[in-house]
């Protein structure tokens, strides 16, 4: 399934309301992370092992959209996508907290070993289609975050154009676009399932060992 996926870019702080949530300032640029491909892995029913003692583990349902194509200066987003997924980006949040504290980068709070889980691809229907589209994760049958796209602050359109001219962008590659509001800790035997609509989009159970 993610054979040809490249890069995975991630943006952080896109949703006003995460932003309050975590007492951080609402950046004025996108604001951009990376995980490794390693840490992909399909959201399709199975259970996952998660780290253990190493603090909480949040979870932050996030929109991902694959590119299709490379990319052109002036190359509308619709042109460029191909298609879409939702995905979970796991924050191991303490030792975030340490390593923001001290200005050191934060791949060892989100680039572990299945810290990227992705649910099935679908078509992309299109930016300005999209926008007013919900999602949503639950966590044991209770829904815990809700997102549109149409409330990131920074549009795909900017976050594209931004990635491009910084640091690349082509085929392959994927972007978890940011999370919503409502993030928050999971544990050892949690089932979490994720709905574009109604439409079921990714079903996980966490494994955390205890040693």
């Amino acid at each position: 399934m993610f054979q040809s996926i490249k890069n995975v870019y991630c943006v952080g702080r896109n949703y006003r309301q995460h932003a309050a949530e975590l007492g951080n300032a609402v950046p004025d640029k996108p604001m951009l992370f990376m995980k490794p491909t390693h840490s992909l892995v399909a959201m399709d029913g199975r259970t996952i092992v998660l780290p253990g003692g190493r603090g909480e583990i949040h979870y932050e349902a996030e929109l991902v959209i694959h590119i299709g194509r490379q990319y052109e200066p002036g190359i509308h987003a619709d042109d460029l996508i191909d298609r879409m997924a939702l995905g979970i980006d796991f924050t191991l949040r303490d030792v975030q907290s340490v390593i923001k504290q001290k200005g050191q980068p934060w791949l060892p709070a989100k680039g572990f070993l299945q810290s990227a889980p992705l649910g099935p691809f679908r078509p992309f229907a299109g930016a300005g289609q999209i926008a007013q589209e919900t999602f949503r994760l639950l966590k044991n049958g209770e829904t815990v975050q809700v997102g549109q796209p149409g409330d990131m602050i920074f549009d795909l359109q900017s976050i594209i154009d931004f990635c491009a001219a910084h640091y690349g962008i082509g085929p392959g590659d994927l972007i978890f676009t940011g999370t919503p509001a409502g993030v928050g800790a999971v544990a050892d035997g949690d089932r979490l399932q994720l709905l574009w609509g109604e439409e079921p989009a990714g079903d996980i159970r966490i494994s955390i060992p205890t040693s």
